[in-house]
């Protein structure tokens, strides 16, 4: 009796361990093109900001993990159905989101801007995309802003380079997003034939997202708070924008 109550405790134990080394590695979902922040590199992995920054914070708080790249409007569908432990793709923090999933401290602050045809001179502000017609990301904070300035037609892309092609190539007067990555994409892939105008607008914050409750909230947000008191936040800022960050 005793040696089968032995096994039987041994046996409880280790299902118990392989259970909590299950339980500890995270599936992470991110988007699969918003340069700087997650992108595929020309070595086929994902890089960018955001993966670097949470690469930095899952060593912090001791967790493994599993990129899950997918088009952004998967991602709090992915947290709510517990298909996702983590989601980070420059996610502005929104109380509209708040009533589905939980946000860590903000860790980077972001406005909108828009991109028109370098000749273009008829749009300089947000009031003048009325009337006009303006590609936007599918599922981002851009879509619910745009629909309010009275445009002619909003037109959705699952992909912000699709969105930023329409312009390029004529079927767009104009093209709103998150300024770091309008800016990014201008510079580097704009060849000349695109600018930016305007003022940034609705200024907000992004957050790492997790489902309501998550114990890994707080842990996160420890270990952020540390990044940016012994500065590695700072080191991994001016790694992807070359400047220091506010």
């Amino acid at each position: 009796m005793m040696k089968k109550l032995v096994v039987l405790v041994l046996t409880i134990l280790l299902i118990s361990m392989s259970g909590a080394a299950f339980a500890e590695k995270l599936y992470v979902g991110t988007d699969t093109a918003f340069v700087p922040f997650e992108y595929k590199g020309k070595d086929g992995k994902y890089t960018g900001f955001d993966i670097d920054l949470w690469a930095e914070i899952a060593k912090r708080i001791g967790v493994e993990y599993e990129l899950k790249p997918m088009d952004f409007n998967g991602l709090i569908p992915g947290l709510t159905t517990g298909n996702l432990d983590v989601a980070l793709a420059a996610i502005f923090i929104k109380s509209s989101r708040e009533e589905k999933i939980d946000f860590s401290h903000p860790y980077f602050r972001a406005g909108l801007k828009m991109m028109v045809p370098a000749g273009n001179t008829d749009i300089k502000t947000p009031a003048d995309l009325k009337g006009k017609v303006v590609a936007v990301k599918l599922g981002t904070a851009t879509v619910e802003y745009v629909e309010t300035l009275g445009a002619k037609k909003v037109v959705k892309f699952p992909n912000i380079d699709q969105a930023y092609l329409e312009v390029v190539t004529g079927g767009a007067d104009a093209a709103m997003h998150d300024t770091p990555n309008v800016l990014y994409y201008i510079k580097t892939a704009g060849n000349g034939v695109v600018k930016a105008v305007g003022p940034d607008v609705k200024a907000a914050q992004y957050g790492i997202a997790f489902p309501q409750g998550s114990d890994l909230r707080d842990k996160t947000n420890v270990a952020l708070l540390q990044m940016m008191e012994d500065g590695a936040y700072a080191k991994l800022f001016r790694k992807w924008f070359d400047a220091d960050p506010e």
